[in-house]
């Protein structure tokens, strides 16, 4: 199972989903290949936000050699499942779906959001990675 995560730039929640995801997947046992996106390329070759970057250290997993990406019409095709951080970014990739694209996309928190912590309060990345860890426990099946 290929799974890409998306959000707005790929320099704050989607890198960290695709980090947790990646070690707890690999502790379990799991095989599963994890990959992510942005929907801007505002920060394409970018390192993630160095708080995202802290926040993921913090819990043991690393994003040294993370590098921003923009998606393309060929990551479609390259997964078998698109998960969105939020409703925005779910409806800009249903926008930017190719033709007869069947790529099942989906909010990564089932009904919830992970909000972007860009912008928000001081423990907002924190929050995020609470969301991201129980999310991705519960993606692959060890919670």
């Amino acid at each position: 199972m290929r799974i890409l995560f998306v959000d707005a730039g790929n320099y704050c929640r989607s890198p960290a989903a695709e980090a947790v995801a990646r070690k707890l997947a690999a502790r379990a046992g799991v095989a599963m290949s994890f990959s992510s996106a942005g929907l801007k390329d505002k920060h394409a070759g970018d390192t993630a936000d160095p708080r995202t970057i802290e926040a993921c250290a913090a819990r043991g997993y690393d994003l040294g050699a993370f590098r921003c990406r923009e998606i393309t019409p060929a990551d479609f095709a390259a997964s078998d499942l698109i998960l969105a951080m939020d409703r925005d970014n779910m409806a800009e990739l249903e926008a930017r779906r190719p033709a007869g694209s069947t790529v099942p996309i989906r909010l990564f928190l089932g009904e919830s959001e992970v909000p972007d912590p860009y912008y928000g309060e001081a423990d907002g990345f924190g929050f995020m990675m609470d969301q991201i860890e129980e999310g991705a426990l519960a993606l692959i099946g060890a919670r």
